[in-house]
């Protein structure tokens, strides 16, 4: 009797572990209210002085998405693609004049907001591995599969995960210290890079240039992730007392990996998110790669954003500390989440690491919709 009481407890501690772990993966996240509040441009601090040329271009490489939507295809709280349509069809001559014209500002009153920077990153690499080059840069592997959850339950829009199929069952893939530890047999070489630093920061950007000893220039871009949750290094780095809270940036962070080659890969492995990534052609060299919206980034123009609230193409103001412009939201990215959170393409190279690196300001948001589109809850 014994033995079956301890059996049966043991079956319940099972299942409800069981539950954890699927509530944990399939759970909605938890979605601050959007509150938005009707102003003036006169209210947007520093409208005046802004330059919006780069904005008007950003939006129109925006457009040519929306004008492939169905007219009455929602564009979240901001109407339909037919009210987006119509200011398309306006977007030119002078571009501050346009967004007076064509749009009306709201304040996003959900407190403070935060704004962040990325950029392209240029990296060193070979198709084949010899002497320097011995890191990987890997491809999707065969064994990856990622499961857009929206898709099965509408109250699970906007969550991901990630696994390996074993059985009939899906189970975690590996993480980034098993993937250092055992390379996936599965998964192609796109170039083998010279320094796992810099490898470690493509995984960060999500895309990257990179110049081949052969001469050639290749651009690779976000294809897939393990499903992990990105940990930022930089709170290891405060744990372990080699950095102080207030000294964390991109530049230092790059600075520490670099002068501890040895304990940087135990560092690097605290972030288990693991990014795989696809080949594409470089293309117009002034632009970046291409967003979540599938448009070519504008440098200092196009945002990352969350988008289970703002719905791609929506113009945004901010201003901050260091920080005031408008820019168009056409990306997203796994620490970008909440109705005030903006991360800034900077574009590519060593100029755009500095600036992308140093951005980290509070500051208030403003979002533009159509003239006669009131925001729907």
């Amino acid at each position: 009797m014994r033995s079956r009481i301890l059996l049966a407890l043991l079956v319940v501690l099972i299942a409800a572990a069981a539950f954890g772990v699927w509530w944990w993966y399939v759970r909605a996240p938890r979605q601050e209210h959007l509150s938005l509040r009707a102003v003036s441009f006169a209210d947007l601090p520093g409208w005046r002085e802004t330059d919006a040329t780069a904005a008007l271009a950003a939006f129109r490489r925006s457009c040519a998405k929306i004008a492939a939507l169905p007219p009455d295809a929602p564009m979240a709280y901001a109407g339909t693609a037919r009210d987006w349509q119509k200011a398309c069809a306006e977007a030119s001559g002078d571009p501050r004049r346009f967004f007076e014209t064509a749009f009306k500002p709201y304040a996003v009153d959900n407190g403070d907001g935060l704004v962040t920077g990325y950029y392209e990153p240029l990296l060193n690499g070979s198709t084949t591995r010899h002497g320097a080059y011995r890191v990987a840069v890997y491809g999707v592997p065969d064994d990856l599969v990622m499961i857009d959850l929206g898709l099965f339950r509408s109250e699970w829009k906007g969550v991901r995960i990630a696994g390996t199929v074993a059985g009939h069952y899906l189970k975690p893939y590996p993480a980034r210290a098993e993937i250092d530890a055992h390379p996936p047999r599965t998964a192609p070489v796109l170039f083998w890079s010279d320094d796992p630093v810099s490898v470690f920061f493509l995984h960060i950007q999500g895309s990257g240039r990179v110049r081949l000893d052969d001469g050639r220039m290749l651009r690779v871009t976000y294809a897939g992730q393990n499903g992990h949750p990105y940990t930022p290094i930089g709170r290891t780095l405060i744990a372990d007392g080699a950095l102080k809270r207030e000294e964390v940036s991109m530049q230092s962070i790059r600075a520490w990996l670099t002068a501890h080659p040895v304990a940087a890969r135990r560092v690097m492995e605290t972030d288990a998110s693991f990014i795989f990534f696809k080949q594409e052609a470089v293309g117009d060299r002034a632009l970046g790669p291409a967003g979540s919206e599938g448009v070519a980034l504008t440098p200092r123009a196009s945002i990352a954003v969350d988008p289970t609230i703002h719905p791609f193409g929506v113009p945004m103001f901010i201003a901050g500390e260091g920080v005031a412009g408008l820019f168009v939201a056409q990306d997203t990215g796994g620490a970008i989440r909440g109705p005030a959170r903006a991360d800034i393409f900077f574009g590519f190279g060593s100029s755009a690491e500095d600036k992308a690196g140093k951005m980290k300001a509070h500051a208030r948001f403003f979002v533009l919709l159509p003239s006669g589109v009131a925001p729907t809850p």
